[in-house]
């Protein structure tokens, strides 16, 4: 018995059905998305070059200037080929050869390194320990402290400037390292950035430290402390910049020229205290190496000065 093979019903038309007729004008070529998309950002790239090079130009002429004679640096001021090439600057300021006046530049470079280093270090020090106490300890009077601290970060430094004079004076340490160093070991910004930090830690790391017998010290500088990586950094960079560029407080606290740093000391220059005449090579010479320390530690550590704050805590 043979099978006959079933055919499908027909489908049922619509009555409105009319079918499709290709479009009489022919479709211009299309542009894909990517490609718009790569245009815009080829643009925007462009566009932040162009505002990188306008920044950069100051910085290019300060170093093309240095390598400058001053008749060629008075004559051609914006000229990015010296004419002739020449290291005379850099021989005047580290005394080399017949260098005519003298430039007190290592002194200078001895007294920023010597101050730098101690209020980089006494501010990372205390400001982490202020910033904890105001954190995670209670004591009575810490929601005050904690206003006075705001209350000090918006008061501006010209303010105390005539104060701070008069505290040194009183103090007998005018005029000495003691005075340039021991008014900037604390930083109220310094505080309240640890402070904000130490508030993200979770108390459950502080509990269990505190259960294995650590004292408060030691879960402080043991267990917290280390958990605050990117908050020292971060500190330790302002701290660095902050009193390598210092100069008011450097202004009002000494007065010997043994005692002046770079910043003092390039101002005095600047002003022709030292020497006549414009010696742009010189001063911009002076300028320039005393801006290539804090370059170099902004770009070594600049990962960590954007890293986010509360990296490297409790990991499950």
């Amino acid at each position: 018995m043979s099978t006959l093979p079933t055919t499908p019903p027909a489908r049922k038309t619509p009555a409105n059905w009319q079918p499709r007729t290709p479009d009489s004008t022919p479709a211009g070529p299309r542009v894909p998305r990517s490609t718009g998309r790569r245009a815009l950002l080829v643009v925007l790239y462009l566009l932040l070059t162009a505002v990188g090079l306008v920044y950069l130009l100051p910085f290019v002429i300060q170093i093309v200037t240095s390598f400058k004679t001053d008749p060629d640096a008075a004559a051609n001021p914006l000229s990015l080929l010296p004419d002739p090439f020449s290291l005379e600057s850099y021989r005047r300021l580290f005394g080399l050869g017949n260098t005519g006046d003298a430039v007190p530049f290592s002194t200078w470079l001895s007294n920023s390194v010597l101050v730098t280093l101690f209020i980089t270090a006494g501010r990372v020090f205390f400001d982490s320990l202020a910033g904890y106490a105001l954190a995670r300890l209670d004591f009575r009077g810490r929601n005050l402290l904690f206003s006075g601290l705001l209350t000090v970060m918006s008061v501006p430094g010209v303010v105390l400037l005539i104060p701070k004079f008069l505290v040194l004076n009183q103090l007998g340490i005018f005029d000495t390292y003691a005075g340039m160093i021991v008014p900037l070991l604390v930083d109220a910004a310094g505080v309240f950035i640890m402070r904000q930090f130490f508030l993200s830690v979770p108390r459950e790391v502080e509990e269990a430290a505190r259960i294995d017998g650590a004292s408060v010290f030691r879960t402080f500088w043991s267990v917290v402390l280390p958990m605050a990586k990117p908050a020292l950094i971060t500190l330790t960079i302002l701290s660095f910049q902050g009193s390598w560029n210092e100069f008011t407080h450097f202004l009002v606290a000494t007065q010997s020229p043994q005692y002046q740093t770079l910043t003092t000391g390039l101002a005095s220059f600047v002003s022709g205290s030292l020497s006549s005449g414009t010696q742009y090579p010189l001063k911009l010479t002076a300028a320039l190496l005393a801006t290539i320390p804090v370059a170099v530690l902004f770009f070594v550590f600049q990962r960590h000065f954007v890293r986010s704050a509360n990296s490297g805590a409790v990991k499950e």
